[in-house]
This record gives structure tokens, C-alpha cells and sequence, in this order.
């Protein structure tokens, strides 16, 4: 693929455009469809796409391996960690309405939060499953 300039040229400019895209999918989940799990399979194929482009060894250097585990792990802490909360305000498990006197703010930081671990996770998923598969079978 180091011959095909066109290919690469329209790698560097689709990749920043995905993850874009994957962020608005993100933020736009309070208000329509979307939300963490989509954004986070659109960020890890904006890494596939990179990494089928320029090799596997390259994308590992540009977002090693070890980075995919923290991830999930963070998404998951962030997720159990907004319930943990709430049961800590005197709340049940997820309920939103004790993160914040408005039930409207809590509501809608609890939802944030919640995707944002989503989102982490489903991406460190994605991108460590991708790794396993090819680096058994070698994109480079």
C-alpha cells in the first residue's frame, strides 16, 4: 500500500472526518438517535481504515495496544462509577434524578457520563479485537 498515494491521501483526509463524526454521534445522543456504542464502533473504524491503509505496526504506534485495554476498563470504571454515585447521594443504582437538585442537570450528566463509558469501552473493544485478529493473519 506504500505506492498508493491516492489511497493514503484519502486516508488522511477521511480518518479526522470520522472521528468528528464519531464525537457528534456522541454529544448528539441526548437528542436523537446515537449515543456511546455507535460512536465507539465509528472512532474504531477510523483506526481499521488507518491501519488497513498504512500497516499495523504503524497504528499500534499510533494507539498501542495497551491504550485499547485501558479503555475498556476506564469505560467500564466510568459506568459502575456513576451508579456507585448515585447510590452514595441516597439514590438507587443509575438513578440519574440524585446526581443534581434539577432533576433535569442530573438527568442529563447521568446519560452523558453513562455513554462517555460506553463509548470508551465498545472503542477499546472494537480496537483490541482488531488487533488480536490482525496481527495473527499480518496486515503489514
Amino acid at each position: 500500500m506504500s505506492r498508493n498515494v491516492i489511497l493514503r491521501i484519502a486516508t488522511k483526509v477521511l480518518c479526522p472526518n470520522i472521528f468528528l463524526f464519531a464525537l457528534y454521534v456522541q454529544f448528539h445522543g441526548d437528542y436523537g438517535p446515537g449515543g456511546g456504542f455507535q460512536a465507539g464502533v465509528i472512532m474504531a473504524a477510523g483506526f481499521v481504515l488507518y491501519a488497513l491503509v498504512y500497516g499495523l505496526e504503524r497504528t499500534q504506534g499510533v494507539f498501542p495496544p495497551l491504550w485499547g485495554h485501558v479503555s475498556m476498563a476506564s469505560g467500564a470504571f466510568l459506568y459502575a462509577g456513576v451508579g456507585v454515585v448515585t447510590l452514595l447521594l441516597g439514590g438507587n443504582f443509575l438513578d440519574y434524578n440524585a446526581l443534581a437538585v434539577d432533576h433535569h442537570d442530573g438527568q442529563h450528566w447521568g446519560i452523558f457520563t453513562v455513554e462517555l463509558g460506553v463509548l470508551l469501552t465498545v472503542f477499546g473493544a472494537m480496537i483490541s479485537i482488531f488487533y488480536a485478529f490482525a496481527g495473527r493473519r499480518g496486515l503489514d
